[in-house]
């Protein structure tokens, strides 16, 4: 079985979202959702469990894709507008995290 490409998971999951009524919920309740996804990874993190991490990570996109449409945005844009914010960025690595330049 191929693959699908981002765009059209996106797709399958703002589809999914319009045929549950997410798309027109509450975001705050959907933002509380992404939390408890992010609860979830950091679990999984924790314990070394990799099959739960990888689930974890993608039910926190699957949230965020939602957030976005019921916003009358997409993950797209909200990606692009991320990395053109990061694209050009500087700093040092210290301790395993990213510390950018003022």
């Amino acid at each position: 079985m191929a693959s699908e490409s981002l765009d059209q998971l996106v797709e399958k999951v703002e589809a999914w979202s319009i045929d549950k009524g997410l798309d027109q919920s509450n975001s705050h309740a959907q933002f509380s959702k992404t939390i408890e996804e992010i609860g979830e990874v950091a679990s999984a993190l924790s314990r070394g469990q990799k099959d739960l991490l990888q689930d974890g990570i993608g039910d926190v996109v699957v949230t965020l894709v939602i957030l976005a449409q019921q916003n009358d945005m997409t993950l797209k844009e909200c990606l692009q507008m991320a990395y053109d914010e990061i694209k050009g960025r500087t700093g040092v690595m210290k301790d395993g995290i990213f510390i950018k330049d003022e």
